[in-house]
């Protein structure tokens, strides 16, 4: 049974990871502070293969000793939230992500020295890196040719990849990169952090588009509003999809050292998300109004990923539909509004 470590493990994507793990019989330690939504309770909890260190990441000491048995490491924590967050927490996202990368390859490269069986070191980048492109769909390796991102979180997403890429450079610390696009599931409640906004008459907290939307249809607004012009084009992936890929590359000998954009290859528009979520909620005779707020500075109009690379190389495709994907979405959040969690 092989080990991995999983920092941010009690966070949205890195439930969905933390599972596909155990599933696949792996054993996890999964690292969390519970700085995002305070003390949540994971179904894999109390799973036998699965021990939780609360903990911060940025202590290297601990990192390096929990390491000392594992076969890979996936770094995963982050401070991390949707758009609205992207401009509230410009600077913190910037300096804090940094010094969070900079700890955890600090403790792979000292656990390396003291033995420790660790393969590689999965690093978890983002879409963002593509923020400034002029080329669709974007390609692995694009992000080193294109303009750099405008937003912090982008531009620290970046430097992520610079990390991993600088360890191998100068010690040989064997990594892969993956950029998961726009992940959509459940599990992922208001943060501590997260400022309320005003979207109409409903106050958001998530600034996500997908339960934001849902949220706003099954308070009841309408006509609904939506940021911008509502053509922004994104790749809704299901956190099981994305899950399944990361899972999929940690032991796979094309990934090591490799980069790949974790993705369906399928896109919408907000203008298709809100026609969709709305007949989910509403059926098909009532109609969708629209109204469009003012959209935020770093609200990229076209984030749009080439997945030939992971199919080629891993055999990997993000299979689930946007349609079944809400199927699952729109009653947990309907749930999570019953329970004020939301």
């Amino acid at each position: 049974m092989k080990k991995v470590l999983v920092t941010g493990s009690s966070g949205f994507i890195g439930g969905y990871i933390v599972e596909e793990l155990l599933r696949q019989g792996y054993a996890v330690v999964g690292v969390d502070n519970y700085s995002k939504y305070g003390p949540v309770r994971k179904s894999y909890d109390d799973h036998p293969d699965y021990r939780l260190v609360v903990a911060d990441v940025q202590d290297t000491a601990l990192l390096t000793d929990l390491l000392g048995d594992c076969d890979h490491f996936i770094a995963g924590a982050a401070l991390i939230g949707g758009i609205s967050y992207f401009h509230t927490y410009a600077y913190d996202l910037l300096a804090q992500n940094e010094r969070i990368i900079a700890s955890s390859v600090d403790a792979a490269l000292a656990a390396r020295r003291a033995g420790a069986p660790l393969e590689k070191v999965t690093y978890m980048s983002s879409s963002m890196v593509f923020e400034s492109t002029d080329r669709w769909p974007s390609k692995e390796g694009d992000e080193r040719k294109v303009p750099p991102p405008l937003s912090s979180y982008g531009f620290q997403k970046l430097a992520v990849e610079y990390f991993a890429r600088a360890a191998w450079d100068q010690y040989e610390l064997p990594y892969t990169i993956l950029r998961p696009f726009n992940c959509v599931g459940i599990g992922e409640s208001r943060a501590l952090g997260d400022v309320e906004i005003d979207s109409g008459n409903v106050k958001l907290a998530m600034s996500h588009v997908v339960p934001d939307l849902v949220q706003k249809v099954l308070k009841g607004q309408d006509p609904l509003h939506i940021l911008g012009s509502g053509d922004q084009v994104r790749h809704y992936t299901y956190g099981g999809d994305l899950a399944r890929g990361i899972v999929l590359s940690l032991d796979h000998p094309a990934a090591r050292n490799n980069d790949f954009n974790i993705s369906t290859p399928v896109g919408h528009s907000v203008r298709e998300l809100a026609e969709i979520i709305w007949r989910k909620v509403k059926g098909p005779d009532v109609p969708l109004r629209l109204a469009h707020d003012e959209a935020f500075e770093y609200d990229v109009q076209k984030r749009v990923p080439d997945t030939t690379k992971a199919k080629e190389l891993l055999g990997f495709e993000a299979t689930t539909r946007l349609e079944d994907m809400l199927d699952e979405v729109i009653p947990w959040i309907r749930n999570a509004i019953a329970e004020g969690t939301i």
